[in-house]
């Protein structure tokens, strides 16, 4: 028998908050089955729900990733998985940028750590009086 999920399952299984799935499901990217007001999802949604999850860990709009998902539907799986592809050429070409921004701000922040902390020790050490730090711009 096929995995159902109740409203309340969901939001547990995925760590995610009701406000969050109910949101996912205005924008239209989980349509859960409903008897009543109560919500059940199946293993379509669930499945859907893991790869929204991943897609956003990998940084794609949620756009990005309804538009996707609708593919299946309209395209089949090989439309899917070719476009599948070019964004994800795209993210980590965007993540490649970012890594390497972030390489070079824990540079400096390293520099300058070890900057002050030599200069602390110094002022510990011999008593010489501690000076402003300079910006980057080389203005205090």
């Amino acid at each position: 028998m096929a995995q159902v999920l109740t409203f309340k399952e969901m939001c547990a299984r995925f760590a995610v908050t009701p406000r969050t799935l109910r949101y996912y499901e205005y924008i239209e990217l989980l349509s859960p089955s409903k008897v009543g007001r109560t919500r059940y999802y199946g293993p379509r949604e669930i499945a859907r729900m893991t790869l929204i999850l991943r897609g956003r860990r990998f940084g794609f709009s949620l756009e990005e990733l309804r538009q996707w998902l609708e593919l299946y539907n309209e395209k089949g799986t090989l439309e899917q998985y070719k476009v599948w592809v070019d964004l994800a050429d795209r993210q980590l070409a965007a993540l490649r940028k970012q890594h390497d921004e972030l390489a070079v701000t824990i540079e400096e922040l390293r520099r300058l750590r070890e900057d002050v902390a030599g200069m602390v020790s110094t002022a510990e050490t011999d008593g010489t009086p501690l000076k402003a730090l300079k910006s980057a711009d080389g203005s205090n």
